[in-house]
């Protein structure tokens, strides 16, 4: 199992969090259940292993949460809707300034090692996470965390932030016992929780097994009397598992899969995320390093790059361009033009005009082998070529790209996020007071600095009033196509959960209070809560 420990990689285990929280699903529901039936065991197939199970100290990525969430539950909760609900915590309420919220704490909730869970217990993880170099810089607006009664919690924080309680639904609102904050590395290796389901096995980089919690305080839950987690990183691997009947269900971005498997509508179920927190997939630009500090560059790469071939070529025809971080469909979104449309003259004329004052263009891409990825860039690489840029190509595993993305050296390279259920969500990767020059660790990424960007982002983070955050929103949005730090390509709504009709209570996810929970998040695999799955008897 790979643990990496780089600073670099420490501190973007926070993007991966973020980028990971709050996909919209469309969800229907699966017919010719009669019911919910207890029992049975759930072979699960997943994409990546995970970097260890402790949330304060291992980075979480969707597999992580995938098989972490079954033991490990968060504060809050996200609706079908994208707006919080309180989960282990019965409310979180704000003082008027909304510099202050008071977490209180559900009664009769205990850890599966018999600790009850009280406001203290959740105070000593809160502290533990913003003490911790993994999620510091996320919690960098809080406080004081204070003891507020026996089940309650207030945290005060340096400004107003409204949307603090959809944080409590990631990494740094999992809340596990003091032992596993006193023994971090045990808590890496056996995860323990308030959860469904209790730590059985692990077999680094081969499978996960949990089984049923029978002291869960959901009445009635889980269903499942085990879960296998399968380690299965190739995606046509993972696919012919689960048609020899090895998996019953698994998480796939690939367009093909989903045609093949929604063709087979009376073996397989397709459940398919979309919406405004579906990840963006974009080529993103370091914008402090010659030659794409100058705008011009940025603009001509963004004229020359053909969303549409891109999205029939890769995507099956089955996704939407992009000309930012949000969805059309997203009540954040802002009408208006500004991104560099295709325009492959426009493009090549600007290229001539630098070329008149700097001389060619050229610059390296970086990006992980994985052969579909590879397709991505070299089909953006004879776009820009056409319009007369030289690019070459420098392949890197994840771990490399990801320190060189956090630290600054890379020119351009492939790059997918900007899933947060809510705006404030992306105030890290962007605002200027997370950049950082060259060879220092820094969130934002493209290292791109805008006063106009980063001040609608203060406004988003800190006023309570919802037409004032769009108007916020809506000059971030005009912001960045104008100047072109990230070349947006298309949204990825191709991230689902393919399981067989045997499977039941995938988009069927209901919050502790009763409401519709949101059932598939992350990107650009999907994950979900297991608590409520079930297995036709066999």
């Amino acid at each position: 199992m790979k643990r990496w420990r780089t600073p670099a990689t420490l501190m973007l285990a926070a993007a991966v969090m973020l980028a990971c929280s709050g996909q919209r699903p469309v969800a229907t529901p699966q017919a010719g259940a009669s019911g919910p039936a207890q029992g049975g065991r759930l072979v699960y197939g997943l994409s990546a292993d995970t970097n260890g199970f402790n949330p304060v100290t291992d980075q979480f990525a969707g597999q992580s949460y995938s098989m972490a969430g079954t033991i490990i539950e968060t504060l809050t909760a996200v609706d079908a809707n994208g707006d919080w609900k309180p989960n282990l915590a019965e409310s979180l309420t704000p003082n008027e300034a909304h510099d202050e919220w008071t977490i209180k704490i559900r009664e009769g909730i205990s850890f599966s090692d018999g600790l009850p869970l009280t406001g203290d217990v959740v105070r000593a993880n809160l502290e533990a996470q913003k003490a911790s170099p993994l999620n510091a810089a996320v919690l960098a607006p809080v406080k004081a965390i204070e003891p507020a009664g026996p089940m309650t919690v207030k945290v005060v924080l340096k400004q107003p932030w409204v949307a603090f309680p959809y944080y409590l639904d990631a990494q740094v609102g999992m809340i596990v016992p003091p032992a596993s904050l006193e023994d971090p590395k045990a808590a890496s290796l056996k995860p323990v929780g308030t959860g469904p389901f209790l730590f059985k096995e692990y077999v680094p980089d081969n499978r996960m097994v949990v089984t049923r919690n029978p002291r869960y305080w959901r009445q009635g839950l889980p269903y499942l009397d085990e879960i296998e987690f399968r380690i299965l990183p190739d995606s046509q691997t993972r696919a012919q598992t689960l048609d020899a009947g090895g998996i019953d269900a698994m998480g796939t971005s690939r367009d093909e899969n989903l045609t093949k498997y929604a063709a087979q509508k009376g073996a397989y179920t397709v459940q398919r995320s979309e919406g405004m927190a579906v990840a963006e997939y974009m080529f993103m630009l370091n914008t402090t390093v010659p030659p794409l500090d100058d705008l011009r560059v940025r603009k001509a790469l963004a004229h020359a790059t053909d969303r549409e071939t891109v999205i029939s070529t890769l995507r099956g025809g089955m996704t939407e361009p992009a000309d930012g971080p949000w969805t059309k469909d997203s009540k954040w979104y802002a009408e208006g033009g500004g991104y560099p449309a295709y325009d492959p003259a426009k493009a090549a004329a600007l290229v001539k005009e630098v070329e008149a004052e700097k001389g060619p263009i050229r610059f390296e891409m970086i990006s992980t082998p994985d052969p579909n990825t590879m397709q991505g860039i070299e089909l953006a690489q004879d776009m820009w070529r056409k319009a007369g840029i030289e690019v070459t190509i420098k392949q890197a595993d994840q771990a490399d790209l990801i320190n060189r993305a956090v630290t600054g050296n890379f020119a351009a390279t492939v790059w997918t996020q900007f899933s947060s259920p809510d705006p404030d969500g992306e105030y890290i990767w962007m605002h200027q007071a997370y950049s950082q020059p060259v060879g220092k660790v820094s969130l934002n990424f493209s290292r791109f600095k805008d006063k106009q960007l980063s001040d609608a982002f203060d406004v988003g983070r800190t006023d309570p009033d919802e037409a004032a955050r769009k108007k916020a929103y809506a000059t971030v949005q005009r912001r960045l196509r104008e100047l072109v730090p990230y070349v947006f390509v298309d949204h990825l709504n191709t991230g689902a959960i393919v399981a067989r009709t045997k499977v039941h209570g995938i988009g069927e996810h209901r919050l502790p209070d009763g409401e519709p929970g949101l059932p598939l998040t992350g990107s650009p695999i999907p994950y979900h809560p297991f608590a409520q799955l079930w297995v036709d008897a066999q």
